[in-house]
């Protein structure tokens, strides 16, 4: 079945047709935010296995909750939102809690801020997904989702001072995988 929308609506018919559940809506919001949000749950999963399970998750819910999106808001951002959230919801089922002594974090210290600019990409992120879970939400939620470590400790039921912890663990965590 082939549908044409009008280029000024084409978000606005896309989400309407989602809303009434319509497959081919569904499929071409799916095939237009697969490749940015897998690149998103590839940052929270240990593996791409994992991240496709957490991207699938996370379109079901965006299937599921399109109704409370507010058109004239960005439809990106509002996805992006429920993949992080979705990642952090399979952290915490998956995951035994870990709390880590803030004492330990104030003996140490990054100096060296240049080790990730010989890497690529692929090593990057192959680094971070060998954090351990704790670790890894922390570093993607401060470092690349640009969240406070108040909302991360809210977020993933922890202290401010384990998420700061957790911070400094990953940063030299990485940096030790990095410049090897």
């Amino acid at each position: 079945m082939n549908i044409a929308l009008p280029l000024e609506n084409e978000e606005e018919g896309l989400i309407q047709a989602c809303v009434r559940r319509e497959r081919w809506a569904q499929q071409a919001l799916y095939e237009t935010y697969y490749s940015q949000m897998m690149g998103v749950c590839l940052r929270y999963a240990n593996d791409e296995e994992e991240a496709l399970d957490i991207l699938h998750e996370g379109f079901i819910k965006v299937f599921r909750h399109i109704k409370k999106y507010q058109p004239g808001t960005s439809l990106t951002a509002w996805v992006r939102r429920i993949m992080v959230n979705t990642s952090i919801d399979y952290y915490r089922k998956n995951m035994r809690r870990r709390t880590e002594d803030i004492e330990q974090a104030y003996d140490l210290s990054a100096t060296d801020a240049d080790a990730i600019s010989q890497c690529s990409e692929r090593e990057i992120l192959a680094a971070i997904q060998e954090l351990t879970p704790a670790y890894r939400a922390v570093f993607n939620l401060y470092v690349i989702e640009g969240y406070s470590h108040r909302e991360i400790a809210e977020m993933m039921d922890i202290t401010e001072s384990t998420s700061r912890s957790n911070l400094v663990k990953a940063r030299l965590k990485l940096k030790e995988m990095l410049s090897a």
